[in-house]
């Protein structure tokens, strides 16, 4: 049984124009022609434009697909092998793909859990950067650590987490400011305060991610605006922190 080119087109939902191409560059050529001279197709050509248009779907090229169809070794049941083993590896990939979809709503979710009035009695004029929440996902999205944080949380909730940060944030100033090293008690109870801080907050808070976290702040101005708010800031603050930080974890290693 012959099919037209027209016919072709309506069953793999391709242009005429897209079959031609094919044709012109030996990828898919007709196996026949009607008396007419027009292209005729065959049920073998389908199976081949099947694999093509298979392919294709998963991103090869034209030049490669024409190589990997025309493999002498490789039969019909081999292909199906083949494209068996490239969509489940597709598969795993659309659904890593979702999942991070899945956690960057998550973390919209909770940062649109306030009205804008009450992210401003929460939060002032602070404004975390465009793209933050996207690129935060990339980085820890798969972590129970961020899928604890991420969680939405009420007003009250995120009023009295700010009043903390506050009120550590201007206790580290003032022993900042004192002169204290870093790895004074004083700094070093601090940290200490500061890690139980976070562990209530994202469910666990260990003293190596403490100290993964901590280095943030030395090297991501960004990060330690979360902390710190900017014009609270002072030179080589970030630096302090992660120093005092490693201090206390050493101090609770022995």
């Amino acid at each position: 049984m012959g099919y037209s080119v027209g016919k072709v087109a309506a069953l793999s939902g391709v242009t005429v124009r897209t079959l031609h191409h094919y044709d012109e560059i030996g990828l898919l050529s007709p196996s026949g022609r009607t008396a007419a001279g027009y292209r005729s197709y065959s049920d073998d050509d389908l199976d081949r434009l099947q694999r093509v248009l298979f392919y294709r779907e998963l991103g090869f090229g034209l030049e490669t697909i024409a190589k990997v169809i025309e493999d002498p070794v490789v039969d019909a049941l081999e292909h199906l092998r083949r494209q068996r083993a490239l969509l489940a590896d597709r598969i795993g990939e659309l659904t890593r793909m979702a999942e991070s979809v899945e956690r960057v709503i998550a973390a919209k979710e909770a940062g649109s859990a306030l009205t804008p009035e009450e992210r401003f009695e929460v939060f002032g004029e602070f404004r975390e950067p465009e793209g933050y929440a996207e690129e935060a996902v990339r980085r820890w999205g798969d972590t129970p650590q961020w899928r604890a944080a991420a969680r939405p949380r009420s007003k009250e909730e995120w009023l009295e987490a700010e009043k903390a940060r506050e009120d550590w944030v201007r206790r580290l100033l003032a022993v900042f400011d004192s002169g204290a090293p870093a790895d004074s008690s004083s700094a070093m109870d601090l940290a200490e305060e500061h890690r139980r801080m976070l562990a209530a907050f994202m469910g666990d808070c260990d003293f190596t991610t403490h100290r993964e976290l901590a280095r943030l702040y030395a090297t991501e101005p960004v990060q330690l605006g979360f902390l710190v708010r900017e014009p609270d800031q002072r030179p080589g603050l970030g630096e302090y922190i992660r120093d005092a930080v490693h201090a206390n974890a050493d101090r609770a290693a022995g």
